[in-house]
């Protein structure tokens, strides 16, 4: 592409997500809408990577084995606060939504998202204020799986120390955390 003699280089994207076959198709995916895509399974494979190639745009899982994706935005926004980022995940909870969008991220995307619905989640610059609100209150089963989300935020991502604040015991804890949330 070339504009004027000046050529232009595709917008340049780090992909972090641990599912290596969802890694891999949604990478094919955004390179054929564009972009240059490089593409991490952790957090300790992305930061040197989003260093030595300066991404504009990020998409990262929530979940990444045992590390979260929180502390990898926090990460990216200090390399380059301009890093437009799309947090994305399967565990979708309201403590995590905010938490991702105060740490910096630009949206929050429930999987499974498609190629499409990530780029226009990059490219959203403000809120939608059109957006439909839940005719029904959420399930006491989703309440619950929003307090623990709650809950393991304030605590880090400690499971024990979340135990303790829900005085539950840490294997239920753990047992309730390898749950998908209930969807509403």
């Amino acid at each position: 592409m070339s504009t004027a003699g000046i050529a232009l280089e595709a917008p340049r994207l780090l992909l972090v997500d641990d599912d290596e076959i969802f890694r891999a198709v949604l990478a094919r995916a955004l390179e054929r809408r564009g972009f240059q895509v490089q593409a991490a399974d952790c957090p300790a494979a992305a930061l040197p990577l989003a260093r030595q190639f300066s991404p504009g745009y990020a998409v990262v899982d929530l979940r990444l084995g045992d590390a979260s994706g929180l502390g990898l935005i926090e990460a990216l926004h200090a390399l380059d606060p301009r890093t437009r980022i799309v947090m994305l995940t399967g565990y979708a909870s309201i403590a995590t939504a905010v938490e991702a969008i105060k740490l910096g991220a630009t949206h929050y995307l429930t999987k499974p998202a498609d190629p499409d619905e990530i780029i226009a989640a990059l490219g959203r610059t403000s809120g939608d204020a059109d957006i439909p609100v839940a005719a029904h209150p959420p399930s006491v089963e989703r309440l619950e799986w929003e307090h623990i989300q709650k809950v393991l935020n304030q605590h880090q991502g400690n499971i024990s120390a979340t135990a303790r604040a829900l005085k539950m015991h840490r294997r239920t804890l753990q047992r309730k955390l390898a749950k998908r949330p209930v969807r509403e």
